[in-house]
């Protein structure tokens, strides 16, 4: 026998149920939590905010022009992100833009993303890294060169004087260094590169006696990179691909023992990580010919300023390195 209820009765029943179902007791979430940008990875160890950093790096607000502690500041040293560490841009890259805001043409490789905003009129710029808010990125004003102004709120990064950078060194020899600086100084998380001279004994050679072959130095470029954004092992893929490591005193069209493919290696963990890329190689069939040497037996010696971002000074590409994958 079914029990009939009158309609009132249903309608009482329901307006309780949904009263019961709004007196439940809800669980805040925290501030850390629920702000935090959403690519912060568990892995990624990040820095305690005050309150005004947090509305800025996390909730995306813009301190006041002109009020910033690095809008007139000329250290010289890099910019960090304040919420995880990791480098983003150098004081080489600032320039004054009158805008109220430090101001800089270009990021660490990597180090930085573009996001348009919503309503498409501006590009929001954030810590690859972490995600935190860093400010917006425009072009088309026509300041530097460049013609890129990265618009940032100081509150958003630390300064860290050149002498306590937190890097890494790395030092690749791979033929010609114009081309290999040309494609590591583009490569994730470097600081810095410099096209010099190393593995041989004499004392500040010039490329005149390098190239006599009487001084035993391979044309080498010397990488400072952050640690936190990339690692030496990501960097020797690189170095492997942008060469032919099969060759011997030379590479393409340039012939000559400063033209070898050389790693000199900082530590015993550099060391392993490139042994560990030779064996997939030449597991793959290739005859490596890469030497290895502890950097430590040898003195890197910065090369003539005129051969320093060759390509880059001269608006042309690489003519004897390119990159093929290989890993």
């Amino acid at each position: 026998m079914k029990t009939k209820f009158p309609v009132w009765f249903s309608f009482l029943f329901f307006l309780t149920a949904m009263s019961s179902n709004a007196q439940q007791p809800q669980q805040p979430a925290s501030p850390d939590a629920s702000d935090a940008p959403a690519s912060a990875s568990a892995q990624i160890k990040t820095n305690p905010l005050t309150p005004d950093e947090q509305d800025v790096i996390l909730r995306k607000a813009t301190e006041r022009p002109f009020t910033g502690k690095y809008y007139k500041f000329n250290g010289k040293g890099v910019y960090t992100c304040k919420y995880c560490g990791a480098i983003l841009f150098r004081s080489t890259d600032k320039f004054d833009s009158e805008c109220g805001w430090p101001s800089f043409d270009a990021a660490i490789p990597g180090a930085v993303k573009q996001t348009p905003d919503a309503d498409g009129r501006r590009t929001e710029i954030t810590c690859a890294r972490c995600g935190g808010h860093l400010g917006h990125v425009f072009t088309g004003e026509h300041f530097t060169p460049r013609d890129t102004r990265y618009c940032v709120n100081s509150i958003s990064m630390n300064f860290v004087a050149a002498d306590k950078m937190k890097v890494e060194k790395a030092w690749f020899a791979a033929g010609c260094f114009w081309g290999v600086q040309y494609f590591l100084e583009r490569a994730k998380g470097v600081v810095t590169t410099t096209a010099g001279y190393m593995g041989g004994k004499t004392k500040k050679p010039t490329y005149k006696e390098v190239c006599s072959h009487a001084t035993g130095h391979a044309e080498t470029v010397e990488v400072v990179y952050d640690p936190l954004q990339t690692s030496f092992e990501e960097l020797a893929k690189l170095f492997f691909e942008i060469h032919d490591p099969t060759q011997v005193d030379r590479q393409g069209p340039d012939i000559g023992d400063q033209y070898r493919g050389e790693i000199f290696y900082a530590d015993d963990a550099q060391k392993a990580a490139a042994e560990k890329l030779i064996q997939i190689l030449e597991a793959k069939g290739m005859k490596v010919a890469t030497k290895l040497d502890s950097a430590t037996a040898f003195t890197f010696w910065k090369a003539e300023d005129y051969h320093q971002f060759y390509y880059d000074k001269n608006g042309k590409q690489p003519y004897c390195h390119f990159r093929t994958q290989r890993f």
